[in-house]
């Protein structure tokens, strides 16, 4: 409530001022003529004046009072002209006046609906996470997503070729263990538009490999319930996206599809990290890399980082900060020199993961340098902030890790 006091008190006070201005606009000063008119009298008195003191004869005096007088005549014409057709009526300015102050208050309440959010105090950052982890918590299962889908007409396909998926369909039932057969199955069932259908041999994939299940098949199985939602990530999918990062962390799609959870989760900072990171990683033909880079700009915006996308097949650019190697390097420096080269690129690299954030690859880069350096207390305090920091990115956590393990510090 105190919100809408504030901004209607604030509202209200432009469209007095705005008022004022019209009044006053209203009753300023009178038209030019008036004002010639009061010059050319003070004129008339000046020759009177000058006459009497000798300055001018009567002649002269004559002759400039007569010019003087028929410019008093034309400014005095021109005076009434302006005053009887100047200025609009004062019922006018108020209508005018009120009708601004609608504009103001009203446009004012339209906009802050269309682009504010009624009803929510601050929102600090702490506060932000937690409403995005209830969220995530909550969010729609599978069957509540695919239960708000539209009804889709089916696909038009080839009667020869939905023959052949009918005979596979028939098949695979009567071997319910066959991975393959399944896997198969799944294929065709997606390239039908039955993504119901197709998850569901794809779950029977997995049953029937069960431990030996590979990333890329929890990868497909995850992305198959995907597009069974209309691209929502529901909770069965984020877990299969868990399997396939847990197997093989480096696997594009999977990657692709958990950026967009946390997107829609509220959680735009990790996703950018994450597609970023899977830009640099490419491979840049892959198909995962087109709708990455059709959305990473718009994802960094609602980060709140500065991202430039690179040039698309330009390459991966170059990490910042030094590496083992970087440091190994400046051993045959002296002692002085390569303390300050480490210590400076170091330096840089910490300054700028502080103030504007980075991908995993260059947190482990810092953290090993550190304990290359033999600084593992500030190894330490920088590893704890990037587990903080990725706390919801399975796979950077376990680059990250990999390097505290590296430096001496893991565990």
């Amino acid at each position: 409530m105190t919100f809408w006091i504030i901004t209607s008190a604030m509202a209200l006070a432009v469209a007095a001022l705005l008022t004022l201005a019209l009044m006053r606009a209203r009753g300023g000063a009178g038209p030019a003529a008036a004002y010639d008119l009061q010059v050319y009298r003070d004129q008339l008195k000046e020759i009177d004046r000058d006459l009497a003191r000798g300055v001018i004869g009567a002649a002269d005096a004559e002759r400039i009072r007569a010019e003087v007088s028929r410019r008093i005549l034309a400014a005095d014409a021109s005076a009434r002209k302006a005053q009887g057709g100047s200025g609009q009526p004062q019922a006018v300015t108020l209508v005018t006046a009120v009708a601004l102050a609608v504009l103001v208050i009203a446009g004012s309440v339209l906009l802050y609906r269309g682009l504010g959010a009624p009803g929510y105090g601050d929102l600090g950052l702490k506060h932000r996470l937690a409403m995005a982890d209830e969220f995530r918590n909550s969010r729609p299962d599978q069957a509540a997503a695919e239960a708000q889908m539209p009804a889709q007409p089916p696909r038009e396909i080839d009667d020869g070729y939905k023959a052949l998926v009918d005979q596979l369909r028939s098949t695979v039932a009567n071997r319910p263990d066959d991975a393959r057969g399944h896997d198969l199955l799944a294929q065709h069932e997606a390239n039908s538009g039955n993504f119901q259908a197709a998850y569901m041999a794809k779950e029977q994939v997995l049953r029937i490999k069960g431990d030996a299940a590979a990333a890329q098949d929890f990868s497909d199985y995850a992305e198959l319930l995907i597009m069974a939602a209309g691209g929502y990530v529901s909770p069965q999918a984020e877990a299969a996206l868990a399997g396939a990062l847990e197997r093989d962390r480096t696997n594009g799609p999977a990657r692709y599809y958990w950026g967009v959870m946390m997107a829609q989760t509220g959680r735009p900072d990790i996703a950018f990290r994450i597609w970023e990171e899977t830009l640099r990683q490419g491979p840049p033909d892959a198909y995962w890399i087109a709708p990455i880079r059709g959305q990473i700009e718009q994802m960094a915006a609602r980060a709140g980082v500065e991202y430039a996308l690179p040039p698309a097949g330009g390459g991966a650019p170059m990490l910042a900060g030094p590496s083992s190697e970087d440091v190994a390097a400046a051993a045959d420096m002296s002692a002085g020199d390569r303390q300050e080269m480490i210590r400076s690129m170091v330096g840089r690299l910490s300054d700028r993961l502080a103030s504007e954030g980075g991908s995993p690859a260059e947190w482990a880069r810092l953290i090993g340098a550190l304990g290359v350096l033999g600084e593992t207390e500030r190894a330490r305090a920088i590893y704890a902030e990037a587990k903080q920091t990725f706390a919801e990115d399975a796979a950077a956590l376990a680059q990250i890790e990999d390097a505290a393990q590296k430096a001496g510090i893991g565990g």
